[in-house]
């Protein structure tokens, strides 16, 4: 089993934080006070396979849930990564298709929600949508988020990548109640536009960020990190950022190194190789977070600036 755990108790400035009590009119719809719930995030490479791709994520599934884990989160393109092109359009499904259907039975089975993203929704015959999916663990779709921001980008000594060709964006911004807390939904590339993240903090309440990617090696090692850690602390949420990793094939290679991280912008979860397929675990703390946003009330002191 290729788990990494990382328990509660990593070191904080005392001077700055300050244990609160959540009060009943706290806005987490299925959190309680003091508590702390264990989620999980994946690190896989993709392959052209949809049932090989659902094996390993169902592997996934069992360790996370086996770990404590109350969600757990795959990277973008789980279910699929096409050798060549128009191969996602062409295996692309409607959301009650067999692909999604047979996640749902997965998660009532294995008694734990799945965050799924982006998975290849059918638009038409050209075109899908970068779909980031979350299931209970009932089984049921809770909602659903379309990628807004479309990877059209020259990547410097690398490949060329044009998704808007085959992809319609999003215009949607999406959050949701779930055992972890309030979610905010988003996809690889929708990390480079922080107003999204912002808006997922002060507008829809989010206290987790979930961003499923596949950043190219070339970019991943330039940013990956430094970005998830900047929209960590500038929202004061978790940010959870599960990652494909290594070769697909002869032409795709992805940067990998899935990671946890607090409001604090503190990495508490990362497994310790950054391109092996496993789950790392870790705990969210409501009250952490509380207690960040009480200290430094960033959400009252914002100016709006017009320019």
């Amino acid at each position: 089993m290729n788990v990494y755990f990382v328990p509660l108790g990593f070191t904080k400035p005392p001077s700055l934080f300050t244990r609160v009590t959540l009060s009943a009119q706290t806005p987490l719809a299925m959190a309680t006070v003091n508590k702390t719930v264990r989620v999980a995030a994946a690190q896989m490479t993709s392959v052209n396979d949809l049932m090989a791709n659902f094996a390993t994520c169902s592997r996934l599934v069992q360790e996370a849930a086996l770990a404590g884990a109350k969600l757990i989160c795959f990277p973008e393109n789980f279910s699929f990564v096409g050798d060549k092109q128009g191969e996602s359009v062409k295996i692309a499904e409607p959301l009650d298709g067999p692909v999604i259907q047979r996640y749902c039975s997965l998660a009532r089975d294995s008694n734990i929600w799945l965050s799924l993203g982006g998975f290849q929704e059918r638009f038409d015959d050209t075109h899908l949508c970068n779909t980031h999916v979350v299931i209970d663990d009932a089984g049921i779709i809770r909602d659903t988020y379309q990628k807004m921001h479309l990877f059209d980008v020259d990547v410097p000594g690398g490949s060329s990548y044009k998704e808007s060709s085959f992809t319609v964006p999003g215009t949607k911004i999406v959050s949701l109640d779930s055992p972890i807390g309030r979610l905010g939904l988003t996809v690889c590339y929708d990390l480079r536009f922080p107003k999204i993240y912002q808006q997922l903090r002060f507008d829809h309440r989010a206290q987790v960020l979930l961003v499923p990617s596949a950043f190219t090696k070339v970019t991943g090692e330039a940013h990956w990190e430094i970005l998830l850690r900047a929209r960590a602390i500038e929202t004061q949420c978790y940010v959870i950022a599960a990652a494909q990793a290594g070769k697909h094939n002869e032409k795709r290679e992805s940067y990998g190194d899935t990671l946890i991280i607090d409001p604090w912008g503190t990495v508490i979860g990362r497994l310790p190789d950054r391109i092996s397929t496993g789950i790392v675990v870790a705990d969210i703390d409501f009250a952490l977070i509380d207690s960040v946003r009480t200290n430094m009330p960033i959400d009252k002191q914002r100016v709006s600036i017009d320019l």
